[in-house]
């Protein structure tokens, strides 16, 4: 079975389950269901917005580029010929 296939089985499990519920529980249903991808939505996006932007640190410029260049360790191994 393909994926599609074995989510609207799911699907269509859940309606179901849910023919059962009162109008007013499907509408609630629906209301929270719609707040639930909505939310999904604001946090993809926040969270893609928050991949990109500026590097922040107290120290200068100066001083991450000495922590860097003194935080390299050479291994490299000179054979004599």
């Amino acid at each position: 079975m393909r994926a599609a296939e074995i989510n609207t089985i799911i699907v269509d499990g859940y309606v179901g389950l849910l023919d059962n519920l009162s109008k007013n529980n499907k509408l609630d249903l629906i209301s929270k269901l719609t707040d639930s991808v909505k939310s999904d939505l604001a946090n993809k996006k926040s969270s893609f917005k928050k991949a990109f932007g500026a590097f922040e640190s107290k120290k200068s410029a100066e001083e991450i580029i000495d922590e860097i260049r003194n935080s390299r360790v050479s291994t490299r191994q000179i054979e004599s010929f």
